[in-house]
């Protein structure tokens, strides 16, 4: 992209604003990070050591109030405040991204799709997973038949955290959207549907095991597709030992791949994209196996190299839909339709029944 870059005010500096959008805002060519908007002083503080030029504003309607000055909005809030920003940046006549899950519901998801039309302005959800390496690697061997038809997906974002850490993301409020079902269930369900397509069935067990806790921690989600595929999807901050994150059978081989992209982690630890050598690749010791009749885990199957994970590429898709180059890389309704499948995952858990979708 050349010419002058968009202006990004960017809401929220907690984990999401500060470890993935901001960052890799700055490393997309085209884009510019101008504002950041938190009431906290030390990630006040924080956004202005890493990004000197940055304007800091103590509430969203700051923002709003200097639309004409900027090109975007993106809302790295807490799940609660994700419809109303939402709604009011797209009033104000700014394009919008929405980290996941969009909304609490998918008639939200559907309402603020429905809001962003009638102004003529881009919604995008921030589904970054579906540029992990393991999930590119995949897409690619299905693509390529590698596997034949495939019958069973599982996908597992596990973690041992028997502790718990507080903050919303554990509140038993259900306004906070809470709980591991709506946080990581919102990357393994996008994943599930990108892959395999609509859902016609889903069943789901939810649980709450560490001591204290309000809200789920250990989350089981199976899914039928409508071209048959079974996805067993889990999510769990209980998980003493971990499982494989991919775990993919078809008709002509399967495909099993542990451990997780390393983006995240890079992050954490300050690498950016664009300063940091090869960026989103993975050590060879990690890649994943492909094979039939043997176990990966006593060196049966064929090494298939991990793809880079790839981050950057969906702001850089983003930036480029805005200016008319390309199409928005995670809409409103598709984020609408996996929230379609949260909320049944839900329904079937309490009711202990499986839902028709």
């Amino acid at each position: 992209m050349t010419g002058t870059p968009l202006r990004v005010g960017l809401i929220g500096y907690g984990l999401a604003g500060s470890v993935f959008h901001a960052p890799l805002i700055a490393a997309t060519e085209g884009l510019a990070l101008d504002t950041v908007v938190t009431s906290n002083p030390e990630r006040q503080q924080q956004a202005r050591a890493e990004f000197p030029d940055v304007t800091i504003a103590a509430a969203p309607e700051e923002l709003f109030d200097r639309a004409d000055e900027l090109d975007l909005v993106v809302i790295a809030s807490p799940n609660r405040t994700h419809v109303p920003l939402a709604t009011a940046a797209l009033k104000a006549g700014l394009p919008v991204v929405v980290d996941k899950p969009v909304a609490g519901t998918a008639a939200e998801a559907r309402d603020l799709a429905a809001l962003a039309d009638e102004r003529g302005l881009l919604l995008s959800v921030f589904q970054n997973r579906r540029w992990d390496n393991d999930f590119l690697t995949l897409a690619k061997l299905l693509a390529d038949g590698a596997l034949g038809d495939a019958w069973r997906f599982e996908s597992r974002f596990e973690r041992w955290r028997p502790q718990l850490k507080g903050g919303w993301r554990e509140s038993g409020d259900p306004a906070e959207v809470g709980g591991l079902l709506y946080d990581l269930g919102s990357h393994v369900v996008d994943q599930a549907l990108v892959l395999f397509g609509p859902v016609t069935e889903v069943y789901a067990e939810t649980d709450i095991r560490r001591p204290g806790a309000r809200t789920d921690d250990d989350t089981f989600i199976a899914l039928t597709h409508a071209n048959g595929v079974r996805s067993h999807l889990y999510v769990s901050a209980t998980t003493a030992q971990l499982g494989p994150r991919f775990r993919v059978l078809g008709s002509r081989a399967g495909y099993v791949k542990y451990g997780l992209d390393p983006q995240e982690a890079a992050l954490r630890e300050g690498g950016r994209p664009g300063t940091t050598p090869d960026w989103g690749a993975e050590d060879q010791a990690l890649w994943g196996r492909i094979g039939s009749g043997e176990s990966p885990v006593s060196g049966g199957g064929t090494p298939v190299p991990t793809l880079p994970g790839d981050y950057p590429a969906y702001y850089a898709a983003f930036a480029a839909a805005l200016t008319g180059a390309g199409p928005n890389p995670v809409t409103a309704l598709e984020a609408a339709a996996a929230l379609d499948v949260l909320e049944a995952a839900r329904t079937s858990a309490r009711d202990k029944v499986t839902v028709t979708l």
